[in-house]
């Protein structure tokens, strides 16, 4: 497994199964997590377990094979409280015993860019039927981001959505549209000329295809386990909802649409409950 060890800190616990078992590794890594970043929960030399159950937060982590053990993404909301964060989890051994590991991630502060936008009236101070349209919209996502499916998805690396040298700009800050606070800026925004393909991140399946106010043309994928990607502002969408697509498949075309001042993707992300960067996922230290 491709742990970059030169830029991440890890947390190893060792749990003892008996004579009979080599010690039960659990890592994390990083250990010590930003708001808005994932990790990877890494649980080693328990082949022999059928199942992997665990909670970070009192919130369900969801396992899959990996390695000789299993592996869990953790997801560090963008507004999560910087603290100890304690996990658990739990399996019953080849001998039919119960084992138990329990540890904590550290969630540290991150200091967002404050960003102030102009945009036409219209678009920020929205007509009652705008306002249903955007609530319901809103709505529909968060009924996306709740739904898990059992299936893990992505396989290896995730990728840039954009050819393009630009770096991704705007994950998290808080913005100020025209002179008022707005919530926190939950997505990547890369700067490309309109037409410019987008591609899929990884692999999935293609959640939705839509309109919205906001994020304008847009695809969600699908990853599995309760991971998701965004892509928005699309000029045209390539896919079609249901369709299962590979890592690198061309998806769409750079647009404007919805509320953008330019040309440009938002790309986000989401980890079940959980805003998190996407550009975390590139960084995800995994091998397949």
């Amino acid at each position: 497994m491709a742990f970059l060890t030169s830029v991440v800190a890890f947390l190893v616990l060792v749990v003892w199964a008996g004579p009979a078992w080599a010690a039960v590794k659990v890592t994390v890594t990083p250990s010590a997590v930003r708001q808005g970043d994932v990790a990877l929960m890494v649980v080693t030399s328990v082949a022999a377990a059928p199942k992997m159950d665990g909670s970070l937060a009192g919130r369900p982590l969801l396992f899959f094979p990996y390695a000789d053990g299993y592996a869990a993404l953790i997801g560090i909301d963008l507004e999560a409280k910087p603290g100890k964060m304690p996990w658990r989890l739990g399996f019953v051994d080849g001998t039919g015993a119960p084992r138990k590991a329990a540890g904590a991630v550290t969630v540290k502060a991150r200091k967002f860019p404050v960003q102030r936008l102009s945009l036409p009236k219209s678009m920020v101070d929205l007509s009652a039927e705008d306002e249903r349209r955007a609530n319901a919209e809103s709505a529909r996502l968060r009924t996306l981001f709740d739904t898990v499916g059992p299936d893990r998805l992505w396989r290896g690396p995730f990728t840039k959505p954009v050819a393009t040298d630009a770096k991704a700009e705007g994950v998290g800050s808080r913005r100020v549209i025209n002179g008022k606070p707005r919530s926190p800026h939950a997505g990547a925004d890369f700067a490309a000329p309109a037409g410019t393909p987008v591609v899929a991140s990884n692999r999935g399946r293609v959640a939705l295809v839509v309109e919205f106010f906001f994020g304008g043309r847009l695809v969600a994928l699908d990853h599995g386990e309760g991971l998701y990607t965004l892509y928005m502002h699309l000029d045209r969408a390539d896919v079609v909802e249901g369709a299962l697509v590979e890592r690198g498949s061309i998806i769409g075309a750079v647009g404007s649409t919805g509320r953008a001042t330019g040309p440009h993707l938002h790309w986000g992300a989401h980890l079940r409950s959980a805003r998190i960067d996407p550009d975390a996922l590139l960084k995800l230290p995994v091998s397949d």
